[in-house]
């Protein structure tokens, strides 16, 4: 390993720590005593992206950083959660198994974390990822945006929080617990 500061090799490991991006390890140079950490990473097989004309090139997380980014430019989410989405995307996109990924799976992945992150910047990707034809169809990915979420809504079945109760309150009688 090279230092970093005079570009010697003579370097030794002073610690090592095992983290869930690889192993990181604090080095020191023997020629001018630089103290430095790097990173080891198990290096995947190249993930290729089917583009929407066909072409394949190289996944690249800076694409993928930088479109991010660019939708969630100007709203109160801080950098980490951008970051965590990112390294999400890249460990779903690893994890599959797959050496070719197609573009739409990745902006699907996208559009669906964002959804849930931050509805502004999911409209500035969807507008740009979904290339709308018109303005009506735009409008409608607004307006089913805004639409209560299903996935949210308490059946007569479930229990519901303190309260939120649908039930009509029973006035407790003296001695005796209610009939229910």
């Amino acid at each position: 390993m090279l230092c970093i500061q005079c570009g010697k090799d003579r370097t030794k490991v002073v610690d090592s720590r095992e983290s869930r991006a690889g192993v990181r390890r604090r080095r020191e140079c023997l020629s001018c005593g630089t103290r430095f950490t790097t990173l080891e990473k198990v290096q995947n097989r190249t993930l290729m992206v089917i583009k929407h004309d066909n072409r394949r090139e190289e996944f690249q997380r800076s694409k993928l950083a930088a479109s991010l980014t660019k939708a969630c430019v100007k709203r109160p989410l801080p950098i980490n959660a951008i970051n965590k989405v990112i390294d999400d995307i890249e460990s779903k996109l690893t994890e599959s198994g797959k050496q070719e990924i197609r573009t739409e799976l990745i902006g699907e992945l996208v559009m669906s974390r964002l959804k849930g992150l931050d509805r502004v910047a999911y409209i500035r990707y969807a507008s740009v990822y979904r290339d709308f034809s018109d303005i009506e169809k735009f409008k409608e990915e607004i307006e089913a945006l805004l639409l209560p979420d299903e996935s949210n809504k308490v059946t007569n079945a479930q229990l519901s929080f303190l309260g939120e109760s649908n039930e009509p309150s029973l006035k407790r009688r003296r001695g005796r617990p209610p009939k229910i």
